[in-house]
């Protein structure tokens, strides 16, 4: 068998018993479609495919919001898999740095660091925060962080750094006008722009149903 299948299928095996007691939004389903749409996005761009898949695999493989804020313990623990399975130095870096900046935190933070790679993995995470599956998974995470739906007393925050983006308990609802809209225009791809226009537009017609039902109508 080739060695780059051995090695993806080496990765999916690891990230599935890694994360099989995961909440439901960041579970192997959640890698599993983001490594998909990776693979959808990498096809139109110029990118190295096996970092790409790499990062995709591995980005969430230790979300800080799951271990007390440690952003460390996701590239330390991607390096010592991808160590473990002979994969050179320059790979596990573009890797390391992918899981490093993957994540929206807040969207208000510069950019520190670009890659193709990174701009094709960011764009299919993001996919996947988005439309049917995005509000999914929004009400999903606000269950198990016992957050309310919504309410009306509390604005959404569109001025947050990371740090108060992490620690942020607002109701659920507020998490789409603080990260969900804003998505689409912040996609890295033209194949990502195109996939996000749909998904975007189904959560604003979702908002326009949920803001009906909760007045009565």
């Amino acid at each position: 068998m080739d060695k780059y299948i051995i090695l993806i299928n080496n990765t999916i095996a690891f990230v599935k018993e890694t994360l099989k007691d995961a909440e439901g939004g960041h579970d192997w389903f959640h890698i599993e479609r983001v490594w998909k749409n990776t693979r959808t996005l990498a096809a139109t761009e110029s990118c190295n495919m096996l970092v790409a898949e790499l990062g995709a695999l591995l980005h969430d493989i230790a979300d800080a919001k799951f271990h007390d804020g440690n952003e460390e313990e996701g590239p330390a623990l991607a390096r010592e898999f991808l160590t473990s399975q002979h994969v050179d130095e320059e790979t596990i870096y573009q890797v390391e740095m992918i899981i490093r900046h993957v994540s929206f935190g807040g969207g208000n933070t510069p950019a520190t660091f670009k890659s193709p790679e990174l701009s094709v993995v960011q764009d299919a995470d993001r996919l996947d925060a988005m439309g049917a599956i995005g509000i999914a998974r929004a009400f999903h995470y606000g269950g198990h962080k016992n957050r309310q739906l919504y309410n009306p007393g509390i604005p959404p925050d569109m001025a947050m750094n990371k740090e108060k983006y992490r620690k942020s308990n607002a109701p659920t609802l507020n998490h789409f006008y603080e990260k969900l809209l804003l998505l689409k225009d912040r996609m890295n791809t033209e194949t990502g722009r195109r996939m996000a226009c749909r998904r975007h537009e189904f959560m604003q017609s979702y908002l326009i149903e949920f803001l009906t039902e909760w007045e009565g109508n």
